[in-house]
């Protein structure tokens, strides 16, 4: 393919979903730095194991990022459209639900966390479609934009404290850092069910309808 044809095809597709779709690409490369033992296969193994939990912190915070700026190019190059608004949302759950089950592998996070976390988005994407079946858009509210947020600072703090930094520190701060870990997760907790419930405040009439007549 030519370089000008791939450009074409670029600009057809859209820079902001391009970058959508490379997000979610990356996710695997986010999952082998944190979970695969791929420092054995390098001489310097000590300093490897060390900065590899650092790594995985960069990398989900990278993937994490991308997420204000596809949304800043679609609004700005004027390329909102249907796909966008499937595909950035469902990269932004897949990010978090990985890296949530990358932490229960790892025995950093209680399973219970990604149970409520992925439970949500099980529920909101199921209402979404039904309410899309009824011609109804959902729009996002800031609870989830808050929630996402907080669900990503709390899962780089979780990442660090699999570290050796952590390990070499004294007990009283790691009990502080467990503490303020703790607490951006619980906090992301109640948000995650506070946006929830704002989904189905705003979705009664899909819920108790009036429905469309299919008959």
């Amino acid at each position: 393919m030519s370089e000008g044809r791939k450009k074409g095809v670029l600009q057809r597709f859209g820079y902001a979903n391009t970058l959508t779709m490379v997000r979610i690409i990356c996710i695997p490369v986010f999952l082998v730095v944190l979970l695969v033992d791929w420092p054995r296969y390098f001489p310097s193994r000590t300093l490897l194991y060390q900065i590899r939990p650092w790594a995985a912190a960069l990398v989900f915070t990278v993937l994490a990022a991308t997420d204000g700026v596809d949304g800043y190019i679609a609004r700005t190059r004027g390329e909102i459209s249907t796909f966008g608004k499937f595909v950035d949302p469902l990269a932004d759950k897949l990010l978090v639900t990985a890296a949530l089950l990358a932490l229960i592998e790892v025995d950093i996070l209680p399973a219970w966390v990604a149970l409520i976390i992925i439970a949500r988005e099980f529920v909101i994407s199921g209402l979404r479609m039904i309410a899309s079946v009824e011609g109804i858009v959902i729009a996002a509210s800031w609870y989830g934009k808050i929630k996402t947020l907080l669900q990503v600072i709390a899962i780089i703090l979780f990442i660090i404290m699999g570290s050796a930094w952590f390990e070499g520190i004294d007990a009283a701060a790691q009990q502080w850092y467990v503490a303020v870990a703790w607490s951006f997760m619980g906090a992301a907790l109640v948000m995650t069910i506070m946006s929830m419930i704002d989904y189905f405040r705003n979705a009664s009439e899909v819920i108790v309808g009036p429905w469309t007549d299919s008959s």
